[in-house]
């Protein structure tokens, strides 16, 4: 029996992509919502929604996936710290996958990224530098957010480490802080590098995305694995098998 998907953000640029990429699997998509839709009867009509569309519109689909017993992807980014922390105690009551990034090469650069940050020592600078098109509309984005998090669990460090961007005179760069830098022009659609800086070598570890189908297949492969979990938060890691 193929999988029944609603899509919610079924407008944008990610909406579009993941209608498409539910369709090259055989998936039927029962619902594709958007502002205005009818977002508990389409949710319903679901066994999974997969949700790119705006971190304000979060909680409910959260709640209407525990009412009726829905699983969950989601790829919606630019959520509140503490915000982003309850709506993961809720999400922990159902089936979901959440990640801020669904690219199969992206979920390995955070495995590389996480052995490396636990190699390199504290004399290897780690600076992440992201780069996007101009219509997103957070920033740092939500692969960079998880990149910085692991970087900061390896080094056993508090957000207070991070420095988004630097001017003025900032002094001499301490050995616990780590730099993010978010670009925006273009049309580009996810550049991210980690560096790690010492003195005589430098060590960069570099994805970029040039379609993307990539986020999109790596969402509907979450949808068709999560399915059949128990109920719990899970990530692209888990799905790929990288823990």
């Amino acid at each position: 029996m193929s999988l029944n998907i609603a899509i919610v953000g079924a407008k944008g640029r990610m909406g579009h992509a993941n209608i498409s990429a539910a369709k090259e699997v055989g998936a039927n998509v029962v619902a594709a919502l958007d502002q205005g839709d009818d977002l508990a009867a389409g949710i319903a009509a679901a066994d999974v929604v997969i949700d790119f569309s705006f971190h304000a519109a979060t909680a409910e689909v959260i709640r209407l996936c525990a009412k009726h017993g829905k699983a969950l992807v989601v790829g919606t980014t630019g959520h509140p710290g503490e915000e982003k922390k309850h709506l993961l105690a809720e999400a922990a009551k159902i089936r979901c996958v959440w990640s801020g990034n669904y690219s199969v090469g992206v979920n390995l650069l955070f495995a590389l990224t996480r052995r490396a940050s636990a190699v390199l020592g504290s004399d290897y600078d780690a600076e992440v530098v992201e780069m996007h098109h101009r219509f997103k509309k957070d920033a740092p984005s939500g692969t960079a957010a998880r990149l910085l998090e692991i970087i900061l669990e390896e080094r056993k460090l508090t957000a207070e480490a991070l420095r988004h961007g630097r001017e003025g005179i900032t002094g001499e760069r301490t050995s616990t802080e780590v730099g993010i830098h978010a670009l925006r022009g273009g049309d580009v659609v996810g550049d991210h590098t980690v560096m790690f800086a010492a003195l005589g070598e430098r060590v960069e570890l570099t994805h970029k995305a040039s379609d993307r189908g990539i986020f999109a297949r790596g969402a509907v492969r979450a949808a068709q694995w999560v399915i059949d979990r128990p109920a719990g938060v899970y990530d692209m890691q888990d799905v790929l098998g990288l823990r």
